[in-house]
């Protein structure tokens, strides 16, 4: 089996393992299960849906889904907006995995299908994402002009997260809480979160060069602009 193969199988992978795990969430949101660490009882299903997509997890998992389906399907163009939407989803999905790992597993208490529910958005598609962009690219698709760019969506969210849940008074991590800890503790979180993001797209811009995988290099003399 050639690269390019091995590479397109294991972006179908990631991508029927991604769904899968977004699906089986909405289900269980759907029928009055837990969404990720909070139980929903008697708050009505729009509210609940409309949590379920305010969370990062659900969102990263859904670009990690997106960008590994047209990867699967051989797809043959690669527009600036599209590289940014990888770039945000390898890195995100990082984060994801790692703020999941060290400050929300050990609040969990979750079982059944909530408990595989959680280990597959957590877990096990940021470790297909992470091997797969490590393994197989493709390469020579980002360059230091996307790192502002990528920026925009996760510290988009953080400014939702703030604003609605000032409105709402529902926060969808801990740390982020303001009723809890004020908004002091949320901010210095919010800016722990932004310096990892910002740490990490650049890291993933200065590695890409020096990883394996189906390249492209010319992509880097491409006009900066948005198309």
């Amino acid at each position: 089996m050639d690269t390019q193969r091995q590479a397109r199988t294991w972006h179908a992978l990631t991508a029927v393992v991604t769904w899968a795990a977004l699906i089986l969430q909405v289900v269980l949101v759907l029928k009055g299960g837990r969404v990720l660490d909070e139980s929903v009882g008697p708050v009505p299903l729009g509210t609940r849906l409309i949590r379920l997509v305010s969370y990062f997890t659900i969102l990263s998992n859904l670009l990690v889904a997106i960008t590994t389906t047209t990867l699967a399907l051989g797809q043959a163009a690669y527009p600036r907006w599209w590289r940014v939407l990888r770039l945000n989803a390898v890195i995100c999905i990082a984060v994801t995995g790692v703020v999941h790992f060290f400050l929300l597993r050990p609040l969990l208490d979750l079982s059944g299908a909530d408990w595989a529910a959680d280990k597959l958005l957590h877990m096990v598609v940021p470790l297909l994402a992470i091997i797969g962009w490590l393994a197989f690219g493709p390469r020579g698709r980002v360059d230091s002009s996307l790192l502002l760019p990528s920026l925009i969506f996760p510290i988009g969210w953080l400014v939702y997260t703030l604003v609605r849940g000032g409105v709402v008074d529902w926060y969808p991590y801990p740390f982020l809480d303001v009723g809890l800890h004020g908004y002091p503790s949320a901010l210095l979180a919010c800016a722990g979160v932004a310096v990892l993001l910002l740490a990490l797209t650049w890291a993933a811009i200065r590695l890409d060069p020096r990883l394996p995988g189906e390249r492209d290099d010319h992509v880097r003399s491409r006009s900066p602009q948005l198309t």
